[in-house]
């Protein structure tokens, strides 16, 4: 039993990390992904690193409406609070209108309940392969740059989060305030704890050995039914923040509210 449970944590944690790649990387080999699940000494006070610069933030919470397939609404708390970064390039996205239209590329429920994971930009084009998808990630076309957002985790007990490194690799015992239960929703990312973009997951179930390592950063408060039919290749229709977006700020300036577009 034990061995299976060790087998099921490999090839799920493999499957997370290898979703979250931005284009110009390869998916890692389960090697790669449990190469950072060592033992950290214990850090009797929490620390924090420097927190990064421009980029959004949402500093308070927000909520933000899914829906796909056409059925009701999945509501989703977006914690601006414990997580200003992730929370911010979020909404900031669900603003753009970044998510009307895209898919769900990765569902895992066997052999155990695990994530449904979305928001890979090349999804958008009907045409592209579903079994490609999970290498996409945020062009920010004021720039033509890739936008990705540092890892995000705040441990109990901190003023403010760590960013750039899981807890184990900052020496921190604490764990975090924000953690996986069922319907959380979190970034997706590749082995490089830096490389989250726009891809997101939702918890099927409690996946507490995720903790330390991604970054949650809302959850679900209605519509979990909803989370729980999703298949692969559903399509989100659209996103929308409906509460909360003057807490959005950009560059130190205020978001300002605009209809997201509709799906192409």
């Amino acid at each position: 039993m034990q061995m299976r449970r060790w087998l099921v944590s490999l090839l799920v944690v493999s499957a997370l990390v290898s979703g979250g790649c931005s284009p110009q990387e390869t998916s890692p080999s389960p090697s790669d992904s449990s190469s950072a699940a060592t033992t950290p000494s214990a850090s009797a006070t929490p620390v924090s690193s420097p927190e990064p610069a421009n980029l959004p933030r949402l500093e308070g919470k927000a909520t933000v409406e899914l829906t796909v397939k056409g059925g009701k609404p999945i509501t989703i708390e977006v914690d601006g609070t414990n997580a200003p970064i992730t929370a911010g390039n979020f909404v900031d996205l669900v603003q753009q209108g970044v998510y009307d239209g895209l898919v769900f590329h990765r569902v895992i429920r066997e052999p155990q309940p695990f994530v449904v994971q979305g928001g890979d930009p090349q999804s958008k084009d009907p045409n592209f392969p579903l079994e490609q998808l999970g290498t996409g990630g945020f062009v920010d076309p004021a720039t033509g740059q890739p936008r990705n957002i540092p890892l995000e985790i705040k441990p109990e007990g901190s003023a403010s989060p760590v960013y750039g490194k899981t807890l184990d690799t900052a020496g921190i015992a604490a764990p975090p305030q924000l953690k996986h239960t069922r319907g959380a929703v979190a970034m997706a990312r590749a082995s490089i704890p830096d490389s989250a973009s726009s891809q997101f997951y939702v918890a099927l179930t409690d996946l507490k050995f995720l903790d330390r390592d991604y970054a949650v950063f809302g959850y679900v408060t209605q519509g979990m039914d909803v989370v729980d039919k999703i298949q692969q290749g559903d399509r989100i229709e659209s996103a929308k923040v409906t509460k909360g977006i003057e807490n959005l700020k950009q560059s130190g300036a205020a978001a300002t509210p605009s209809p997201s577009p509709s799906p192409q």
